[in-house]
C-alpha cells in the first residue's frame, strides 16, 4: 500500500471534509502499489488521516475515502451504496433519481442514477474505474435492473489518463426507457441523452413552475427532451413552445407530448437566433425558462461564461412581458451564486429594467452537496419577476 505524507498543515481541509488532495499538497509518497489502488494518507507528523484512491497520473493524486481507520474492500462499497439509496428512499424517491453522488455520498468517482427499472452510471476516475466489474455486480444485487448502462464518454476521465467510453455494462440492451416525472411520462435516452441520459437535477425546479404558468404563454428555450415545457402544459400553461438546436431533443419532446396528450409547439433552432427573430417580430411570452448548457466548465474560461450568460439573459428578459416571469439557470460550478446574481442584476440593469428575485433555488435533493465541497453545488435556479 502507498502512504501519502502530507505537507504541513494540509491535512487541515481533509479533516474538515475537503474530498481532495491535490499533488502539490503532498510532501512525499513511501510505499509501492498499483495506481487506483487504496492509499493511506498521513500528516507529516505520522498522524493517520484516512484513506483514498491514489493516481499519480492525475494533478488531483488523493480521492478521500474514508478518515476512519477500517477496511477499505467490497462490502465497503456495497454499504455506502445501500447508505446512499437509503437517503433517497427517505426523502420519497422511487421511479427516476441520482443514486449515488460521487464524492457526496463517499463514493468518490462514481455517479449512479436510476430510471424506471433501468442504471445509468459514470466512472470518472481511476479508483472507480478498476473496481467497475465489482460495482456492476452490487448494483445487479441491489436493484435488479433490465439494463445498466455506461455513461462515462466526459472529458473529464483524459485527466484520469482513461478514455470517454460508453455501453451496455448489464442486460438487455433497450437504452430507451419510459419514465414518470412529477406525474408526466417521460422517455429517455440513455446512450444518446445529456450526462445520464436526462437532467435528473432539474425534477424539482420543473414541478415548481405550477406557481406560475396557469393560463400563461410559456417558453422552453434549450428544451433539451422538454421537461421544463410539459411540466408547464400539466401545471395549466395555455401555450407552450419549445426550442432546442438539437433535431435528436425536439424529436423526443414530440414524442413525449404525445405520450401524455399534450400540445407543445416544437422548434429545431439556434436559441440566440430564435431570440432575436422573436425579439424583431415583438413577441412576448409570459414565462421564460432559460436552461442554457454550462458556458464555463473551467476557471479559465469564467470571464467568457459570463459574458455568455450575461447575453443569452438580456436577450430573453427582452421577450418577458410586464409582470411575468424569467427562470433562469446556470449548470457550471465555475459560476458561483454571488457571480449568478451579478450577471443578473447587470442583464437585467443593461436592459432598462426592475426586477424582483423571487426564488433563488438549486439542484434537486437527490443531488444534495457536501457543505465543505463547493464543487458540488453547483445548479443555480434564479426565478426574476419583471416588473
Amino acid at each position: 500500500m502507498y502512504t501519502v505524507i502530507l505537507k504541513k498543515n494540509e491535512e487541515k481541509a481533509v479533516l474538515g471534509g475537503f474530498p481532495w488532495i491535490y499533488a502539490n499538497e503532498v510532501q512525499k509518497i513511501e510505499g509501492k502499489d498499483k495506481q487506483g489502488s487504496v492509499c493511506e494518507v498521513r500528516a507529516i507528523d505520522g498522524r493517520f488521516i484516512g484513506y483514498g484512491f491514489i493516481n499519480h497520473q492525475s494533478k488531483l493524486i488523493v480521492r478521500m475515502l474514508t478518515l476512519k481507520s477500517e477496511t477499505v474492500d467490497e462490502e465497503f462499497f456495497r454499504q455506502r451504496i445501500i447508505k446512499a439509496n437509503d437517503y433517497r428512499k427517505e426523502l420519497g424517491y422511487d421511479d427516476n433519481y441520482r443514486v449515488v453522488f460521487s464524492e457526496s455520498d463517499g463514493l468518490p468517482g462514481l455517479i449512479v442514477d436510476k430510471y424506471g427499472k433501468a442504471l445509468s452510471v459514470q466512472f470518472l476516475c481511476l479508483g472507480m474505474e478498476v473496481r467497475k466489474q465489482f460495482i456492476v455486480d452490487i448494483l445487479t444485487e441491489l436493484f435488479s435492473p433490465t439494463v445498466i448502462y455506461e455513461r462515462s464518454d466526459v472529458p473529464i476521465r483524459k485527466k484520469e489518463g482513461l478514455e470517454p467510453v460508453k455501453g451496455v455494462l448489464y442486460g438487455n440492451g433497450d437504452t430507451c426507457v419510459e419514465i414518470v416525472e412529477n406525474g408526466i411520462k417521460m422517455l429517455v435516452d440513455l446512450e444518446n441523452g445529456q450526462k445520464t441520459g436526462y437532467f435528473l437535477d432539474q425534477k424539482e425546479n420543473r414541478d415548481n413552475l405550477k406557481h406560475y404558468v396557469k393560463d400563461k404563454t410559456v417558453l422552453d428555450l434549450f428544451c433539451n427532451e422538454g421537461g421544463f415545457a410539459l411540466n408547464a402544459k400539466k401545471h395549466g400553461a395555455k401555450e407552450v413552445t419549445a426550442v432546442d438546436i438539437s433535431q435528436r431533443a425536439i424529436d423526443l419532446v414530440e414524442r413525449n407530448a404525445k405520450l401524455n396528450g399534450f400540445e407543445v409547439n416544437c422548434v429545431c433552432d439556434d436559441v440566440f437566433n430564435f431570440l432575436s427573430e422573436r425579439r424583431e417580430n415583438s413577441e412576448k411570452f409570459d414565462v421564460i425558462v432559460l436552461d442554457p448548457p454550462a458556458f464555463t466548465k473551467t476557471v479559465d474560461t469564467v470571464k467568457e461564461g459570463y459574458r455568455g450568460y450575461k447575453d443569452v439573459n438580456k436577450k430573453a428578459l427582452k421577450l418577458v412581458k410586464k409582470g411575468g416571469y424569467l427562470v433562469t439557470c446556470s449548470c457550471s460550478q465555475h459560476m458561483t451564486i454571488s457571480l449568478f446574481t451579478q450577471m443578473l442584476r447587470e442583464a437585467t440593469n443593461e436592459c432598462g429594467l426592475n426586477a424582483r428575485l423571487v426564488e433563488l433555488r438549486i439542484q434537486a435533493k437527490d443531488h444534495a452537496n457536501l457543505i465543505s465541497y463547493d464543487e458540488c453545488l453547483y445548479l443555480k435556479v434564479a426565478i426574476l419577476r419583471v416588473d
